[in-house]
């Protein structure tokens, strides 16, 4: 079994990355975002976090409004960290249950990885990078956000150490550039197989 780990900020084209290597391997995508979505629908995950931070956090339908979360949290790092606290036992033991599946190639994409004990357990690591400026656009059309939300986002996220990393993409979202750093991964991972 070999666990990839792909980071980056929001934006960089991660997922995509992540998403075509998992293709090409025949691997388990994880995207952790999705698995902290989950977390804060759990109803006792909810109503913690309404206890802390009011009912003001719910929608129409009861559940947890994710952008009135963050625009709590992303400006709060001990706000953040109570978050962190509260969803991360869920978040962990998803994971830990997703890698006892018989799988040979398990690929790990989440802005905070490198935070939690997953990355220390990643075969390779993966940054993926990208023009702030471009990011910042594709962002605020994607996800259709504030700029000021955005901001806030912006600043809960990780300064990353390029030491840190067994290779580093500087995104330029054009296929061809993906497809080729994608084929090098590829390349890498199974010829150490061989």
């Amino acid at each position: 079994m070999k666990l990839i780990g792909i980071t980056g900020k929001t934006g960089t084209g991660k997922s995509t990355i992540a998403t075509i290597l998992a293709q090409k391997l025949n691997g388990q995508y994880v995207d952790i975002d999705k698995i902290g979505h989950q977390a804060t629908s759990d109803p006792s995950i909810a109503k913690k976090l309404c206890d802390i931070f009011g009912n003001a956090l719910l929608d129409v339908n009861g559940m947890i409004d994710r952008k009135k979360l963050g625009n709590i949290v992303f400006s709060d790092t001990d706000k953040m960290q109570i978050l962190t606290d509260i969803t991360w036992e869920y978040m962990e033991h998803k994971l830990d249950d997703i890698l006892l599946q018989k799988q040979q190639y398990f690929i790990f994409d989440w802005a905070l990885l490198p935070k939690v004990k997953f990355w220390d357990m990643c075969d390779i690591k993966i940054l993926v990078t990208s023009d702030d400026t471009v990011r910042k656009e594709r962002i605020l059309e994607r996800d259709h956000i504030s700029l000021e939300y955005f901001n806030k986002r912006e600043s809960a996220t990780l300064d990353y150490s390029k030491l840190s990393f067994d290779f580093i993409f500087n995104n330029d979202y054009t296929k061809q550039s993906m497809d080729a750093f994608v084929e090098i991964i590829y390349k890498n991972i199974t010829s150490e197989n061989n």
